[in-house]
């Protein structure tokens, strides 16, 4: 091979492997710092190990990438088999068309169309939860089908047709020729299709998302909902885990496929055949057992469970020596607890909206439940079943999404400020403590931006005095002026990256929540943070009962339980947020455990309720909404992509182009002479 081919090979591995490669590396980090290395640990490892919430979304995707795949792979074998028999060629096209679209669509679209699927049949069988762990599975055996079907087709058109007709020619019955003959001379195939299957199940997020109940959370769906605050480091390990497990899996794949293509070139053993059909039949036994276990499991009806619906990382699970607070509430009231997560207030609208599945506890944001109250998607709370609400501080009590005390029980608080490096960014600068530190050119490519409209045009709205909540469209617009203006000097528009990149020193200025900022300085003590002058973002996550649920008086004991003086502390201490709860606020030792810095910047000497109700954001009309949707689409587009970008692009083409017409020519000449 040449010097220069070697080269290239190399550095296609580098681009592949490199990002891999960093996350192995950070899966030892002695920090929980995803942005700076401190040393050699198996930290991470022992953590992920005892993160039961982890390692049961690890057991659920596994279930569900075994029994998809099997279920794929008998199915698409027994499939490519009738296709490659078809003995009318238009029939055969049009069937292998439609075998292509689910491999072509985007799997947004597939998501949606069999989500909408589900609930409408459901709906018309009056199922009590349209999504379940079989809609899931049924998503997942339909997407895997297509590979599974052009993986073994190439192997059955390799081999000889007359070989199965001589077998029945010398007794067989066809189900034997193709046992004893085809499924030998094709298992090559069906493994390659079979292990195709596993692996995309294994990594599939954006079906799954559409189409899981309540109560099944795979990993993927789990990593995402960590958007909220950050991927933790015991989701480096488990990815290392699994890079090594796929890895070995791929290599004994090639290696049991070129043993098997050797052995069915020299002899089909009759003991190989025997293996195979009792692997092939294994594979239908394992079905019906797991659909028959399924189907047979016992429900008592004095089983109660409720599904809870609340933010990644937003309550004490366990990890880190924390208290587990579902598993301390099925403890003390026998109630089972399905608990799965989302990443934003929009995604959780989106599934209540759409019908799909049924919940018991959410725990939204204040214009969220605003809206949801509006839509009459709440229930009213019945207080008497819920007495540790007495404890909530009135400020909080007969808020602007909740003025009549009918759906919401607080549950934390928070506020948005500015947060810099100390070390980087001069005193002077941020002494009169405003907003306009993120518009100061000096640190031109350190600023870092919200990349949410609301949060986003916020920061331009208070800087400039115009109210957050206005319906004024010159008044938007003025603000998207603000930022565009900003745009040249921001990094990049960030969300649950910030931890990264204000850790690491490689962003100096960002604005976020004070709970996050926190975290962020056991990482970085050059970190510090303000609020603004101008004025900022108070927001509150409240407990709420959604329209439709089945336990309510369970619900409500979920609630009470949360606002108990252990377990709203163990919250509190968990996510670092503040708590409107007096048994929190109020306890000497929750004092002592998150410091005299950390309690000031959490609970500041202010009237809340009055400031909350001048910064809050509150819900937008419809009309508004579309307008800061469009605006903030515009800010994000226009001028995004630097000349560089273009330029490379063109670059590119010219070279695939010149390369194409450079080996058109070659050819040419060759075949003349």
């Amino acid at each position: 091979m040449k010097l220069s081919q070697k080269i290239y090979t190399t550095l296609i591995f580098v681009f592949l492997y490199a990002p891999i490669g960093i996350l192995v590396l950070f899966s030892f980090n002695a920090s929980n710092s995803t942005g700076v290395f401190e040393g050699f640990s198996l930290r991470w490892y022992r953590e992920l190990f005892q993160d039961k919430a982890t390692l049961a979304a690890l057991k659920n995707t596994l279930i569900l990438a075994v029994a998809s795949s099997a279920i794929a792979t008998v199915i698409g074998t027994a499939a490519a088999v009738g296709i490659s028999r078809m003995k009318k060629q238009y029939l055969k096209g049009a069937l292998m068309t439609v075998t292509n679209v689910p491999m072509m669509n985007p799997d947004i679209v597939t998501g949606i169309s069999m989500m909408l699927l589900f609930v409408f049949v459901g709906t018309l069988l009056h199922f009590d939860n349209n999504l379940s762990f079989w809609t899931l599975l049924i998503a997942h055996v339909t997407f895997n089908l297509p590979y599974v079907i052009l993986s073994v087709l190439p192997k059955i058109k390799q081999l000889d047709s007359q070989l199965p007709e001589a077998a029945m020619d010398l007794g067989c019955t066809p189900m034997q020729a193709f046992f004893r003959v085809e499924l030998p001379a094709i298992m090559p195939g069906v493994l390659t299709g079979a292990i195709m299957a596993f692996t995309l199940s294994l990594d599939d997020f954006v079906i799954s998302y559409f189409t899981v109940g309540s109560g099944f959370e795979t990993l993927p769906i789990r990593i995402y909902s960590m958007t909220k605050k950050r991927v933790t480091p015991d989701m480096y390990a488990l990815s290392t885990l699994i890079f090594i497990a796929i890895l070995l899996l791929l290599i004994l794949s090639n290696v049991t496929s070129a043993k098997s293509e050797k052995k069915v070139k020299k002899t089909l053993h009759k003991g190989a055949t025997v293996k195979l059909k009792r692997f092939f039949s294994a594979f239908s036994a394992f079905i019906m057992v797991f659909l028959l276990c399924a189907a047979a499991v016992p429900v008592s009806a004095e089983d109660i469970t409720i599904n809870v619906y609340n933010w990644g990382e937003y309550i004490s699970d366990g990890s880190e020596d924390s208290l587990d607070v579902n598993a301390e509430f099925t403890k003390a009231t026998g109630i089972k607890v399905n608990y799965s997560t989302y990443a934003s207030n929009e995604d959780l609208y989106a599934k209540l909206k759409s019908g799909a599945t049924g919940y018991d506890v959410i725990i939204p944001s204040d214009y969220m439940i605003k809206r949801l109250a509006d839509e009459n998607m709440l229930e009213e709370l019945n207080y008497e079943n819920i007495p540790n609400y007495q404890y909530v501080y009135d400020d909080f009590k007969g808020l602007y999404y909740d003025p009549e005390e009918k759906y919401t029980a607080p549950y934390t608080y928070g506020i948005i400020g500015v947060i810099y490096n100390s070390a980087r960014v001069d005193e002077e600068d941020v002494a009169d403590k405003s907003w306009d530190l993120l518009w100061n050119k000096k640190y031109s490519k350190m600023i870092l931006q919200f990349n949410n409209s609301r949060d986003a045009f916020g920061t331009a709205m208070y800087l400039e005095g115009i109210n957050v909540n206005t319906t004024d469209e010159a008044l938007w617009r003025q603000a998207l002026t603000k930022l565009v203006e900003q745009k040249p000097i921001v990094q990049s528009y960030v969300m649950d990256e910030i931890y990264n990149k204000m850790e690491s020193g490689e962003a100096w200025i960002s604005s976020y929540y004070v709970g996050d900022y926190l975290s962020m300085y056991e990482n970085n003590e050059d970190l510090a943070f303000y609020f603004p002058k101008e004025g900022t973002n108070y927001f509150v996550d409240a407990m709420c009962i959604p329209k439709g649920s089945r336990n309510k008086e369970a619900a409500e004991a979920y609630i009470n339980f949360m606002l108990s003086k252990e377990i709203a502390i163990a919250n509190a201490e968990y996510i670092y947020y503040a708590s409107p709860n007096s048994l929190v606020v109020e306890d000497p030792e929750y004092a002592d455990y998150m410091g005299e810095e950390a309690m000031e910047l959490l609970y500041p000497d202010i009237d809340f309720a009055a400031e909350y109700d001048k910064n809050c954001y509150k819900t937008l009309p419809a009309e508004t909404l579309s307008l800061v949707n469009n605006l903030w689409e515009e800010l994000k587009i226009d001028g995004s992509v630097d000349a560089w970008i273009y330029i490379s692009c063109i670059v590119i083409i010219v070279g695939f182009l010149g390369i194409g017409i450079y080996n058109f020519a070659i050819k040419k000449y060759r075949d003349n002479y």
